[in-house]
C-alpha cells in the first residue's frame, strides 16, 4: 500500500505585520482601476469594517525583507491612499506562477444572501451593510428579501450560480414546479441572463403562473405564446436527452485521450507522423497536453 503524501503547506502558519514600503507590486494599479465601481466598493468597505481578507505575500527571494505582492492590489492602494504605513498579510510559502485570484470563485448572490441574514442577526443594520460595499441599501433589502417567493429547490440548485437580482424577480411570477423547470433549464444551457429568464416566463403557459404573477402580454398572439411553449418544451426534451449520454460520451472521449497520449510515447509513431502526418501529430499533441493537464 502507497504511502500518502503530506500535504504541502500553501501558507505560513500565522498571518505578519508588513511594512507597506516593503512590499512590492505585481503590477501597477491605474488610475482608471480607482474609478471603477469595484474599486470603490473595497475602498468604502476598509473604511467601514476594515480589511476581512488579508492581502497575500510572498518573500522576495531576489530582496532580502522584501515581499511580492501576490494578491490584494486594491485593497493596499487604498491603504496607501488612506495613509496607513503597515498591513496584516497571509505569507505564502510558494511564488506561485499563476494569480491566487483565478483561483478564487466570486461570491454568488444566493450566498450574498445568507451573509446579509447573518450580519442582520448579529445585528448590523442594511445601512452600515450598504455603506461597507458603497451600494445603495435599496439593494441590500432586496438581496434580504431575495428567496422570498422562491422554492427551496430552486434556491439550491443556483445556490452558486451568479444569477442577476432581476432574474430572481421573474422567477417569482411561476408556480414552484415551473420555477424549477426554469432553473434546470438555465443550469443546462448555463443561460443566467434577465433576458433568457423573461424568455422562458413568456413561453410559460397561463395555469403555470402563480396567482396574479402573469406578466401583461403585448403585441403576442396566442399562437405565437403556443409556439413558444412547444419549442421551450422540445429544448428542453433534447438538452435532458443530451444529459443522459454526456456520462457515456465523457467516458469514450476520456478512454481516447488516453490511448492517444500513450500513442505518442512511442517514438516510432511519433517518427512516422511527424514525417507522413504533421497536421495530425500536432493534434494529437494537443490531445496529449489536454489528457496529462486533466
Amino acid at each position: 500500500m502507497k504511502r500518502a503524501q503530506p500535504v504541502v503547506r500553501a501558507f505560513e502558519d500565522a498571518t505578519m505585520r508588513i511594512p507597506i514600503a516593503d512590499i512590492n507590486f505585481l503590477y501597477e494599479v491605474q488610475p482608471q482601476i480607482r474609478k471603477s465601481v469595484k474599486y470603490g466598493q473595497i475602498a468604502a468597505s476598509i473604511k467601514e469594517v476594515g480589511i476581512i481578507e488579508p492581502p497575500v505575500v510572498v518573500p522576495d527571494p531576489a530582496q532580502r525583507g522584501r515581499y511580492r505582492l501576490l494578491d490584494g492590489h486594491l485593497r493596499v492602494d487604498v491603504l496607501i491612499a488612506d495613509g496607513v504605513t503597515e498591513v496584516v498579510c497571509l505569507v505564502a510559502t510558494e511564488d506561485e506562477a499563476f494569480t491566487y485570484n483565478r483561483r478564487v470563485s466570486r461570491i454568488a448572490v444566493i450566498q450574498e444572501h445568507k451573509m446579509i441574514l447573518q450580519a442582520g442577526k448579529r445585528g448590523v443594520s442594511d445601512e452600515r451593510i450598504a455603506r461597507a460595499l458603497n451600494v445603495n441599501v435599496d439593494i441590500i433589502r432586496r438581496k434580504r428579501n431575495l428567496l422570498k417567493g422562491i422554492c427551496p429547490e430552486v434556491a439550491e440548485l443556483l445556490r452558486d450560480k451568479h444569477v442577476p437580482l432581476n432574474a430572481f424577480g421573474e422567477l417569482r411570477r411561476l408556480k414552484s414546479i415551473r420555477q424549477i423547470v426554469a432553473a434546470e433549464m438555465m443550469i443546462a444551457m448555463n443561460r443566467y441572463s434577465v433576458s433568457y429568464v423573461k424568455s422562458i416566463v413568456a413561453a410559460t403557459p397561463p395555469d403555470q403562473f402563480a396567482e396574479g404573477r402573469r406578466p401583461p402580454v403585448r403585441g403576442v398572439t396566442n399562437e405565437q405564446l403556443d409556439l413558444m411553449a412547444e419549442e421551450t418544451e422540445r429544448l428542453d426534451q433534447e438538452v435532458r436527452g443530451i444529459e443522459q449520454r454526456y456520462g457515456e460520451d465523457h467516458l469514450d472521449l476520456v478512454l481516447a485521450a488516453a490511448y492517444v497520449a500513450n500513442l505518442l510515447d512511442n517514438a516510432r509513431v511519433v517518427r512516422h507522423l511527424a514525417q507522413f502526418h504533421s497536421d495530425i501529430l500536432g493534434e494529437f499533441q494537443k490531445i496529449a497536453e489536454i489528457q496529462k493537464a486533466a
